[in-house]
């Protein structure tokens, strides 16, 4: 017999989007840092490295999150490597989001021409002080909409790392229709939590997008 109320419903899967919120942030503050890791390397001019990083990002973006969810946790536990769910859920996804991160940037810096760099170079600047002062401020403007943007899919990823024990929003979801038998009652709350956090990220990189553009019809 069903005994959870709405709010019992509700109450439950607030709780679980709490876990939902930090993955979603540990993920992206981690594939930020090494996004930007691979950035760096992927332009320079040093063919091991950029030989490695196109070897990552095509193998991370070419194959399927739910398996590197897989492999983080079952694959590493036949290595003998005990990991908890939390912690194959946080490097699968931070590795899956350092790949597009990393793209996301990378493109955003070689899409500035190339006439900055030379003019760098005539003023007598080296490499890291071109990147500082010239490159990076510039590119940052670009790459922020699409950044805020990503955040929407790691928001969404963090759905797949319940196949693996992870209790996450959509793992609670599953539990309590385990539980109530109400099935549309439940997952329409999941869903209307999933838009409620996905929504202003949308938002927020349209807007940005757009002032983005504005900002550049007028210079």
């Amino acid at each position: 017999m069903n005994t959870f109320s709405d709010w019992d419903i509700l109450r439950n899967l607030l709780l679980a989007t709490r876990w939902t919120i930090l993955l979603s942030l540990i993920a992206f503050s981690g594939g930020a840092i090494v996004g930007l890791l691979l950035t760096f390397m992927r332009i320079s001019r040093r063919p091991v490295w950029v030989w490695f990083t196109k070897i990552y990002i095509e193998l991370f973006q070419g194959t399927p999150l739910l398996m590197q969810l897989f492999i983080a946790f079952f694959g590493l536990a036949l290595l003998g490597i005990d990991v908890s769910a939390w912690t194959a859920a946080a490097l699968a996804l931070t590795l899956f989001a350092s790949s597009f991160l990393s793209d996301i940037w990378r493109g955003c810096i070689e899409s500035l021409p190339k006439g900055q760099w030379e003019a760098s170079r005539c003023l007598g600047l080296n490499y890291f002080q071109t990147m500082r002062y010239i490159i990076l401020p510039q590119a940052l403007r670009t790459a922020i909409p699409p950044t805020v943007g990503f955040s929407v899919q790691i928001v969404k990823g963090t759905a797949l790392a319940s196949i693996i024990g992870f209790v996450e929003l959509t793992k609670a979801g599953t539990m309590l229709n385990n539980a109530t038998f109400e099935p549309f009652k439940v997952f329409a709350m999941v869903a209307m939590i999933y838009f409620l956090l996905c929504y202003p990220l949308s938002r927020a990189s349209q807007y940005l997008e757009e002032k983005l553009n504005v900002t550049r019809q007028h210079q």
